[in-house]
């Protein structure tokens, strides 16, 4: 008889790194880290939503809501930003360091954990292809549009 496999969600698949300093952990807040879906969705509700911006796939089939690179907050991830670092690193420091708003692969990548990376950013990539993806970058954006609107 087979037995069932239990389901591990994807922090426990990927769980945080110790936290470190050193220059390669620091050059990953160059390239923003995505957020599961879940996680996502939480930093919208705690007021996060204008410091995102949306991730269109190469093939333009999904869209991937991530921390803002410096300047493209609220908007499409530009290529002319990128090299602006998060907008949530602030004097080599991270403001989500400690909430609990921190992406799944911010908090797993590590210089201890070379090439592991991929793999999760692989996985958070199917997670955002899903309907419940693709409907928080619908709200997303519909909620971007109306502050634009009313901020005017």
């Amino acid at each position: 008889m087979k037995r069932k496999r239990k389901y591990k969600s994807l922090s426990e698949r990927y769980p945080p790194s110790e936290p470190c300093s050193c220059d390669i952990c620091r050059s990953y807040c160059l390239r923003p880290g995505w957020w599961t879906v879940e996680e996502a969705s939480k930093a919208i509700k705690a007021g996060y939503g204008s410091r995102m911006m949306l991730e269109i796939s190469p093939d333009m089939a999904f869209g991937v809501l991530s921390p803002a690179f410096k300047g493209c907050e609220g908007n499409f991830a530009l290529q002319e930003h990128a090299n602006n670092g998060c907008n949530f690193l602030k004097n080599g420091l991270c403001d989500l360091h400690d909430t609990g708003y921190e992406p799944l692969e911010c908090l797993y990548c590590h210089h201890l954990r070379k090439g592991l990376g991929q793999k999760c950013h692989e996985v958070l990539e199917k997670d955002w292809q899903t309907p419940a993806g693709q409907n928080l970058v619908k709200c997303w954006i519909k909620q971007i549009i109306k502050k634009k609107v009313t901020d005017g």
